[in-house]
């Protein structure tokens, strides 16, 4: 593969709605990403020739420019995105072959976890980048097969479909009378995953045997743990380009048995709420959804986590509603927790680096969350977070003016009169307590110079 070919990227703009949802408290690590819209004839589905599509040269050229543009820690053979053109130039050959004849054997994928949001680990499967980029190239040519049948409802992970737009589906739903909501949480999803089950959907629309046969022996390749392989008998794991795809194909069951009875409902991946007009209905449907789900799918419901409840009193990929008409979006009391435990991990005291450095983290955080939030009612609180924010970094700043003398120069150079220097320099006080007695001396122009941004302008910016 040319090199030239590797520095032509796909054009989806940095920061897309694609890449936000990566980032949002309840999403999927290792999400699939797709190339310029491809639209297959629904002639060709019934062809034998799936392999072949997904080896043309264009396809390979996609897959491997988006493996690149993604990144990723290595798996079990520990060869690096960086070195995937090398590899490629010396394995891929090899490669082909065995995927022609059927005789292609994927390796284990690599356990890794990663913190949950609430607390608790997320278990991901890291596979090599090699068949990172075979699953790539086969998710281009599975995934127009299937998205075009999939529900108008479902959201998580498909192309043209983001989280606002399931956000603002619930919104609707509220807004015309449906004020109960039945939250379904399937327990461990990924790991619970029927092959059988999941493979005799695949097959409703793939013909091409080599393709299932690639497609289990994926769900079959094991996991590397400690040095020990341990085969999969059950689950698709998370962190591969094609798990979230085969995900949606197992849950379009239950989307379609959802719309069958008429009811009202949006998901996203494993997230799933359907809207009812009271606590009854909601009750009933609860049982007979629970009972299609462990039945037809022989997934888990968690009962614990699954509740019929006011929507306002519910979490929805980060959000929340007011009870009043217009089902006002708001912030979860969830994402706001979450979002200060970021910050003060951010401008923890303990942490030797730079200011310059610190506020460079801060706004990185700061950007890309509000890119996601933007579209609750958060302007107080955004206003709010400015100023915790500016007295964080004042706390932070102060614990390393250590010595006393260090505080009176900067003080003075700040323009505070010499008699306040020597107070505020000799003070007892701990460096939280001074963060607000410095406020006039560190006003927000003094942050706006140092390159501090504001969710508040960004906010109303985006707005």
């Amino acid at each position: 593969m040319r090199s030239s070919e590797k520095q032509r990227q796909p054009n989806i703009p940095e920061g897309s709605s694609q890449q936000r949802e990566t980032v949002k408290p309840s999403g999927y690590a290792g999400a699939p990403s797709y190339p310029p819209a491809q639209i297959a004839p629904s002639s060709r589905e019934a062809q034998n020739d799936l392999l072949e599509r997904m080896l043309e040269g264009e396809n390979l050229r996609l897959a491997y420019n988006r493996v690149v543009q993604n990144g990723g820690a290595p798996g079990v053979d520990s060869v690096t995105v960086a070195e995937l053109q090398a590899y490629l130039k010396t394995h891929f050959e090899a490669a082909k072959a065995e995927l022609l004849a059927g005789t292609y054997k994927p390796m284990p994928v690599k356990r890794v976890e990663i913190p949950k949001p609430g607390g608790g680990g997320r278990l991901l499967g890291i596979p090599t980048v090699m068949d990172r980029f075979l699953q790539q190239a086969l998710l281009q040519v599975m995934n127009p097969i299937f998205d075009a049948h999939f529900s108008w409802y479902s959201y998580g992970f498909r192309p043209g479909k983001r989280a606002h737009e399931a956000v603002r589906q619930a919104q609707r739903y509220i807004q015309s009378g449906l004020r109960w909501v039945v939250d379904i949480d399937l327990e461990k999803f990924f790991d619970r995953v029927n092959h059988d089950i999941l493979m005799a959907r695949v097959a409703r629309k793939v013909t091409d045997k080599r393709v299932l046969k690639l497609i289990r022996a994926y769900l079959n390749a094991g996991v590397m743990e400690n040095g020990v392989c341990q085969r999969t008998e059950e689950g698709t794991p998370q962190g591969g380009p094609l798990s979230p795809l085969l995900a949606n194909i197992l849950l379009d069951d239950l989307d379609k048995e959802l719309a069958q009875r008429g009811l009202k409902f949006v998901r996203y991946a494993d997230d799933c709420n359907i809207f009812v007009a009271s606590r009854r209905a909601g009750e009933r449907v609860m049982k007979s959804i629970t009972r299609f789900v462990e039945g037809k799918l022989k997934l888990k419901v968690n009962r614990e986590k699954s509740t019929v409840d006011r929507p306002w009193r519910r979490k929805f990929l980060g959000f929340s509603f007011l009870s009043n008409k217009q089902a006002t979006i708001r912030l979860a009391p969830k994402t706001i927790s979450r979002f200060k435990e970021k910050i003060r991990e951010l401008t923890s005291r303990t942490q030797s680096i730079s200011m310059e450095e610190r506020i460079l983290r801060v706004n990185r955080y700061l950007m890309g969350w509000i890119g996601y939030y933007r579209i609750a009612s958060a302007k107080s609180h955004c206003e709010r977070f400015d100023q915790w924010i500016r007295r964080r970094l004042r706390m932070c700043l102060w614990k390393q003016w250590k010595r006393v003398r260090t505080r009176i120069r900067e003080l003075r150079a700040l323009g505070v009169p010499e008699w306040a220097c020597f107070v505020m320099a000799n003070s007892r006080r701990g460096a939280w307590e001074m963060s607000r007695n410095t406020n006039n001396a560190l006003p927000t122009p003094y942050w706006e110079a140092k390159g501090l941004k504001s969710l508040l302008s960004r906010y109303l910016e985006l707005c």
